[in-house]
């Protein structure tokens, strides 16, 4: 018997060539457990590595193909192929220049375009439809006057306020903190030696265009100049007859108009301490002026119900007509358009070129009285955002009006109303448009008529915001 032979009949695995085949037959079979699992598990794991050799051999032939691409690229070709490409960067570049070009051409030739219009007198900027009502909640109130505030200026940089008082004193605030920087007291008559300062009500402002010099008139005949920064007392100008009720720098200079109940329009140097000439043509008190760059200046004329420009050079003045009472109050909009406000509750806009009102609003600020005797609420004052369409007038009706200039400024319309209680005595806009400045009073600054016991003598800061501009097509 062979060892093979003896090998099976003992149980024992063969060796060598036959237990190799015996295996192989068993597997192929599958008559054990352990070989089933064994294969389902094997196949999982040839399944998983066919697929992986297929994504590397896949992954393999398109690197070989990129290289045979590139390899059959020639040397020309590749310059070629980079020259196209530096060619396309040098033109995208050179569009964004066109583009940049263009754009500043186009602000440039705005910019000189409203130069012109402003040398013209005729630039008006469209703004007030940007104004969003103010919150009567933003408005920031600053006390310390004890009597009705009168008038009040703006820095030229909108960082501080010079007001005015009944009290016969000045205070310097702080727009952004609305404190007290300076206090100018009350001088005592008869008082030798005492700082200088008035004695009787201040009646009007004015500040030169680079905030050098600050001007003050009162009801004693006086002009005070003051330096702006310090608030040190400079000198004193004497010549009126009556009581300073307007005041005003030519703009880019240091030359004042003065105007007086006297009926004189006066012009003073401030830099070199010296009086100029005096001009003459209204037929009563004079209540308030106004003045640009250009070397002339606007006044109104009180009871002779007349508003005039005065060309000082030629000595002359252009007389125009349109109110029917008292002419309390004007600002210039641009060197050739004004707004006044009068007793009659009109506001008027006027240009140079017609002797009559471009825009006559009636009763302004409402009616007052009883019924069948309603008499219109005064205009006490008004103000203008330079070389704009925005307006501003203020009565004792309880509120400060927003108006919008129309076209040619042939129309005045309504936008807002903002509730201030009291007598708005004076009203200046910021150089920037940023925020309207308010003096309120018991009282009006002229005299004693009314006395509105519940308002608060203060100045009110009332914040302009503008609507976001929307989004320009194509950006």
């Amino acid at each position: 018997m062979s060892a093979t032979r003896a090998a099976r009949k003992r149980g024992k695995p063969a060796s060598g060539a036959g237990a190799g085949a015996e295996a192989f037959k068993r597997r192929r079979k599958g008559d054990s457990s352990g070989d089933k699992v064994k294969s389902k598990d094997g196949g999982k794991m040839n399944e998983e590595i066919s697929s992986d050799s297929e994504s590397e051999s896949l992954a393999l032939r398109r690197t070989e193909e990129e290289e045979e691409e590139e390899l059959e690229e020639t040397a020309q070709e590749k310059k070629l192929r980079l020259a196209k490409v530096y060619l396309e960067q040098l033109r995208q570049q050179e569009e964004e220049k066109a583009e940049a070009r263009e754009f500043e051409e186009d602000q440039v030739a705005g910019r000189l375009k409203e130069d012109v219009l402003e040398q013209r007198g005729r630039l008006q900027k469209s703004v007030a439809k940007e104004i969003q009502a103010p919150d009567p909640a933003d408005i920031r109130i600053l006390r310390g006057h004890q009597l009705s505030i009168t008038c009040l200026v703006v820095t030229p940089d909108d960082l501080a306020i010079f007001s005015a008082a009944k009290d016969c004193t000045i205070i310097k605030w702080s727009v952004e903190s609305g404190r007290k920087l300076h206090v100018i007291p009350r001088a005592k008559k008869g008082t030798e030696g005492q700082p200088p300062g008035h004695s009787t009500h201040v009646l009007c402002m004015a500040i030169s265009s680079d905030g050098k010099y600050l001007a003050s008139g009162d009801r004693s005949k006086l002009i005070l100049i003051w330096e702006a920064q310090s608030c040190q007392h400079l000198y004193t100008f004497t010549g009126h007859r009556d009581a300073v009720s307007g005041l005003a720098f030519r703009r880019g200079t240091h030359q004042l108009y003065s105007t007086s109940h006297d009926r004189s329009v006066k012009v003073w140097n401030v830099a070199e301490n010296s009086y100029v000439e005096t001009l003459f043509g209204h037929q009563d008190a004079v209540a308030a002026l106004d003045a640009l760059s250009r070397e002339c200046c606007v006044t109104a004329g009180g009871r002779d119900g007349t508003v005039r420009v005065w060309k000082i050079p030629e000595e002359s003045q252009l007389v125009f007509y349109g109110h029917q009472g008292s002419i309390d109050s004007i600002q210039l909009i641009n060197e050739e358009h004004m707004v006044s406000g009068a007793d009659d509750g009109s506001v008027a806009l006027w240009g140079l070129s017609k002797k009559r009102p471009l825009a006559l609003q009636r009763e302004a600020h409402g009616l007052r009285g009883e019924p069948g005797l309603e008499q219109p609420f005064w205009v006490s004052s008004v103000a203008a955002l330079l070389n704009t369409d925005l307006v501003a007038t203020g009565s004792h009706n309880n509120s400060v009006r927003l108006w919008q200039c129309g076209e040619g400024f042939r129309q005045l319309d309504l936008l807002y109303d903002i509730p201030l209680v009291g007598f708005v005595n004076s009203l200046k806009f910021s150089s920037a448009g940023d925020f309207l400045v308010a003096g309120v009073g018991q009282e009006h600054r002229l005299g004693r008529w009314w006395r509105i016991k519940e308002a608060r003598n203060s100045v009110c800061i009332i914040p302009l915001r503008r609507a976001p501009r929307p989004p320009a097509a194509g950006s």
